[in-house]
């Protein structure tokens, strides 16, 4: 598996010829030149995960890419007139012999008065969780585990405990394009001196940067 960091939440991952990426959202770049891509993920409905002008322009150089996404997407999805196909809680798909699970139903909590929007972590081949903006354990091992570490909701104890609960092999940062460079050094420190120690292997990951697992 190769995967490749696009900015914040924003991943391509390649795995058995199938090239598969997530959330393309407002605080990513680069995703908006790719070809050949099969299938487009969207975790949630915020526009740092969800820019219908961003998949207008992937769609457009991509027309065979199938979006899968959550209902709450869906409703900002009909509205720009972008094709979809609904991969929820408990639901799965295969794209090129890749298996493709949905697991989760809400955001984190920001704000009790802030209404919870709809949100779908996704297992993409059997081997990498990445759970949008949520705490969603998924019940099985997961290899590689795609880790939020700033965010409105999110402290970064609560990050911690939430990769230690899942139980990767290894763990990378992920919703970090906010942060200028003091801010990421100091996000991506505290779980590469923790993690480890619950047999986790903690890596960076640098927007525009691949890595082969």
């Amino acid at each position: 598996m190769r995967i490749t960091k696009l900015g914040h939440s924003c991943l391509l991952i390649e795995e058995n010829n199938a090239r598969i990426l997530t959330d393309p959202g407002l605080f990513s770049s680069g995703h908006e030149n790719l070809i050949n891509i099969d299938a487009i993920l969207i975790t949630h409905e915020h526009p740092d995960h969800c820019d219908p002008e961003s998949l207008f322009t992937i769609l457009s150089k991509n027309p065979s890419a199938i979006v899968y996404t959550n209902s709450g997407v869906a409703e900002i999805l009909k509205k720009a007139g972008i094709p979809y196909r609904l991969l929820e809680h408990n639901q799965s798909t295969i794209v090129k012999d890749v298996n493709i699970e949905g697991f989760g139903e809400n955001h984190a909590i920001i704000y009790p008065s802030i209404p919870v929007a709809k949100n779908t972590g996704y297992l993409i081949g059997n081997r990498i969780f990445t759970p949008g903006d949520s705490y969603t354990i998924p019940g099985k091992q997961i290899e590689i585990l795609a880790l939020p570490v700033w965010a409105p909701w999110l402290k970064i104890s609560e990050a911690i405990d939430y990769a230690k609960q899942v139980k990767p092999k290894v763990a990378f940062p992920i919703h970090d394009s906010v942060l200028n460079t003091a801010g990421s050094t100091v996000s991506h420190k505290w779980p590469g001196q923790v993690l480890p120690e619950a047999g986790i292997e903690w890596i960076i990951i640098e927007n525009g940067e691949s890595k082969e697992f």
